[in-house]
């Protein structure tokens, strides 16, 4: 964040100033709350990641959120069965804006070793995926390096992405 710290009468650090953007994508990004959506052995690691070892809760994600509606991401780990994709898209669109999709594993993001009718050949066929994590499955370090990737992306979003452009000034003569 671009912080910029003035000086007080006592040469002592007393004031930040930054812009709006900066602060709301900062505190966007230290307090999001992610949807687990575990549908196979990813789901294991995205588990242990929040364990004690790996400590997601560094990150601002406390626990994973039961309900779509309390949560700003969805972690998609593991294969999506063409019967299964509706309710991960009925998930996602009862989620409330900004949301961000994380996909987890070869089988989130390209189908992995199912390549078959019966598979979704990546979850970008049915969400628009923000970070994609590679691995078979991915290991704690390589989810975590994913969600600060989106951290990342989130930190360099524009406030008019969600709101809308700013109004033009009429003038009136």
């Amino acid at each position: 964040m671009g912080l910029t710290s003035l000086p007080n009468k006592t040469g002592l650090p007393g004031v930040v100033t930054t812009t709006l953007e900066e602060m709301v994508n900062w505190a966007r990004t230290g307090a999001m709350w992610p949807l687990g959506f575990g549908l196979a052995c990813c789901a294991i690691e995205m588990m242990s990641t929040q364990a004690s070892t790996y400590d997601l809760s560094r990150f601002g994600m406390e626990l994973m959120r039961p309900s779509p509606r309390q949560a700003d991401m969805i972690i998609v780990a593991g294969r999506v069965t063409r019967k299964m994709a509706p309710v991960v898209r009925r998930l996602y669109d009862q989620m409330p804006e900004p949301k961000w999709v994380l996909a987890m594993g070869d089988c989130a993001s390209c189908g992995g070793i199912f390549n078959n009718y019966a598979t979704v050949q990546g979850v970008d066929e049915i969400l628009p995926v923000d970070v994609y994590v590679a691995g078979c499955p991915p290991r704690p370090e390589q989810l975590i390096h994913g969600i600060l990737t989106l951290h990342e992306k989130v930190r360099n979003e524009p406030l008019s992405k969600w709101f809308g452009e700013p109004a033009q000034s009429i003038r009136v003569e």
